[in-house]
């Protein structure tokens, strides 16, 4: 069993030691990966992001991995735009206060104020990548975002728009219904509803933003996800915090699923669908959306091997613990580059 180039079409790697601590293990096992620009400061000027860039390529320690850069939405005029064109990827967009280092996102989205930047984004082929949430009851902020979506989808019909890490039915359906709209899924918005992280004892390891939803919402996203459909991509959300920040008292929001995920989407794809279309959603409907090719591809071997996840992963100083999603549990396939 293998796979060809995958992708993480989004991913926290955050900064200095956390930065150096978790970026190997997507290095490792993935082609390419989207790298959020929600740092503190958040990256909004070309030197801070070619320093953040020349960072990440020194986390990776001469792995064959790509960093494919974003920048921080805010009122960016065209000329600014097409001077870095060559350097990002994509612009990454959130509202306001909605998810970790997100305070200086978008209040409101008119669209005249919008305007300025997303036809200059249309015309120079620039994606934007959302955060789709509002500020309603928290069960409802990502279905209460889907108006939003509609009218950016409308009036700005040439701009390719990404619903980050859906986790609705309502998103599910929307995805279909737009030319111009794609999505990511995450790894753990395929396997949780919300009764598995408060059903029973709170677990801070598996609250996430947006948080986990109900039974249909999961079946709508396995579905997707499942079927192959080539506007939907994975993107893995995988958001390290240390140990003592999410078991706490307010803890941070955030899975960090990166150690593991080739492995259990094996075992997901193998029991619900169908290897080719894994390989479709972990790389092959990214590179047709965003026309993606890489001069060597890089392969991943999937074994059929148990092995168990660790109970948390430590860096070299000891500086740092981050639990795993999934941590403890029996795995059974391993991911292994191919030389």
């Amino acid at each position: 069993m293998k796979l060809t180039n995958p992708l993480d079409m989004h991913l926290h790697f955050r900064d200095e030691a956390m930065l150096e601590f978790v970026a190997p293990f997507s290095a490792k096992e993935f082609k390419a990966g989207v790298i959020m620009p929600n740092l503190v400061p958040p990256l909004i000027e070309l030197n801070a992001l070619k320093a953040y860039k020349q960072r990440v390529l020194n986390a990776c320690k001469q792995e064959d991995f790509t960093p494919l850069m974003t920048l921080f939405y805010k009122a960016y005029d065209k000329a600014f735009l097409q001077s870095l064109r060559n350097e990002i990827f994509a612009i990454k967009l959130y509202p306001a206060g909605i998810t970790t280092n997100s305070v200086g996102g978008v209040s409101a989205f008119d669209i005249d104020e919008l305007k300025p930047t997303l036809e200059a984004m249309s015309e120079l082929e620039i994606p934007l990548l959302v955060h789709g949430e509002t500020n309603d009851f928290v069960m409802d902020r990502e279905a209460s975002f889907a108006p939003i979506y509609e009218k950016l989808a409308l009036h700005f019909p040439k701009l390719k728009i990404v619903m980050e890490h859906i986790t609705t039915k309502v998103l599910c359906e929307l995805v279909q219904s737009f030319d111009n709209l794609h999505a990511t899924i995450t790894l753990h918005h395929l396997l949780l509803t919300l009764d598995d992280v408060i059903g029973g004892k709170m677990q801070p390891h598996l609250f996430c933003k947006p948080i986990a939803k109900r039974e249909e919402d999961k079946e709508a996203l396995c579905k997707l996800a499942f079927s192959g459909f080539e506007k939907v991509m994975f993107g893995s959300d995988s958001a390290p915090h240390p140990q003592h920040e999410k078991e706490c008292c307010g803890c941070a929001a955030g899975v960090f699923s990166a150690p593991v995920i080739i492995s259990v989407l094996a075992e997901l794809f193998t029991k619900h669908s169908n290897l080719n279309n894994l390989q479709k959603f972990i790389s092959n409907n990214a590179c047709k959306a965003y026309k993606l090719s890489f001069s060597k591809d890089k392969i991943i071997t999937l074994e059929q091997k148990q092995w168990q996840v660790p109970s948390v992963y430590e860096s070299k100083d000891k500086s740092l613990k981050i639990v795993p999603f999934m941590a403890g549990q029996i795995l059974q396939y391993q991911a292994k580059l191919e030389d």
